[in-house]
This record gives C-alpha cells, sequence and structure tokens, in this order.
C-alpha cells in the first residue's frame, strides 16, 4: 500500500545564521504538522544593517505525510 504526502511552505528567520533558522522552522512545523520525514530549503536571504548581516531567513518546503 501507497501513502500521500502534502508540502507546505514556511518561513523561518534566526539570527544567528542558517542552520538556526532551518532548525527553528523544522521544530515550528513539527509542532503542528504530524509525520514529518523531511524538507527542502528552497530559499536563503539575509537582512543587512549598516553593512553587516542583521538576520537570516529560509523558506522551506516541509513534506508531511497525510494519515491514513
Amino acid at each position: 500500500m501507497g501513502s500521500v504526502a502534502r508540502i507546505t511552505h514556511i518561513s523561518a528567520r534566526s539570527d544567528a545564521g542558517f542552520d538556526d533558522a532551518i532548525r527553528l522552522g523544522i521544530h515550528r512545523a513539527g509542532e503542528t504538522l504530524r509525520n514529518v520525514p523531511g524538507a527542502w530549503v528552497k530559499d536563503q536571504k539575509v537582512e543587512v544593517s549598516d553593512g553587516a548581516i542583521s538576520s537570516y531567513q529560509v523558506v522551506l518546503e516541509v513534506t508531511f505525510v497525510l494519515d491514513d
């Protein structure tokens, strides 16, 4: 028997770096969605203030398997 999955987009931001933004996004997705087997990092962006990076943002495509 097969399975059906759905994909949702999540944007996450961190002051510490891209890895932290990804961890925050996956953690938050796991609080709301069940059966999350993985995600794709679709986009990365930095915000700059006075010539320095002030925050890191990622857009994730999070996959979750639908219940039977």
